[in-house]
């Protein structure tokens, strides 16, 4: 698609989103499958539903437009769907998983607040009224989703991640120090080895100079 006019650009970044929410639809139930916390995986199930209607609400306004939102794929969002697939398959603790999905949610949330208010606007610019509305919708949607990432986050979800870390600190501390005491003992169990070996060998070399001086006086007699 040749883009000589804002109309042309407009319709391309339309795509773009397209082919974000629909992946971005396939993405979001693994996401909540794998969340730990109750309230991050409602989070993320909500949001499915938000964005199964700003794929309706895009398929309406290419409707209006009387173009196909197929043809382009949105390689931004592919990469950052990519990158919350491999946290997950990291396995990381409980609470540190949470803390990374909030992450990568939130880089996507950025993402599409981003695009949706460029199209708002070119939606504005063009005289397209009622579709600058649904696009604004869409954007106080993600907009509210991101603030419920971060109240989840800075509520609960990092403050456990930064426990979990400090208490992994305090095993590890814990078993260093048994590591520590144990060789201890072992030096001090070889060191009282040694002085008792050392004390056994000058008693019988005592005891043989006892020995060989009562040889010697037998001899003189």
């Amino acid at each position: 698609m040749e883009l000589n006019t804002l109309r042309d650009l407009y319709i391309d970044e339309l795509k773009d989103l397209w082919s974000a929410e629909k992946q971005l639809v396939k993405a979001l139930p693994k996401m909540a499958k794998a969340a730990n916390d109750p309230e991050l995986s409602k989070a993320f199930t909500t949001h499915l539903r938000q964005t199964e209607r700003q794929v309706q609400r895009l398929e309406q306004i290419f409707e209006e437009i009387g173009e196909s939102p197929r043809g382009k794929k949105c390689v931004g969002m592919e990469g950052l769907i990519e990158e919350g697939s491999e946290l997950i398959k990291e396995k990381p603790d409980a609470e540190v998983l949470d803390a990374g999905l909030i992450s990568k949610a939130q880089h996507v949330e950025h993402y599409e607040i981003a695009g949706y208010g460029t199209v708002r606007t070119y939606a504005q610019l063009l005289g397209y009224d009622r579709q600058a509305q649904l696009l604004q919708e869409t954007l106080d949607e993600e907009g509210e989703a991101d603030k419920l990432l971060t109240q989840l986050a800075e509520g609960s979800i990092n403050l456990e991640a930064a426990s979990a870390e400090g208490e992994e600190e305090e095993e590890a501390e814990t078993t260093r120090g048994s590591r520590r005491s144990s060789k201890a003992s072992e030096r001090e169990v070889s060191r009282r080895t040694t002085v008792e070996g050392g004390r056994g060998g000058a008693r019988g070399g005592s005891s043989r100079r006892g020995g060989r001086a009562k040889e010697t006086e037998s001899s003189a007699r």
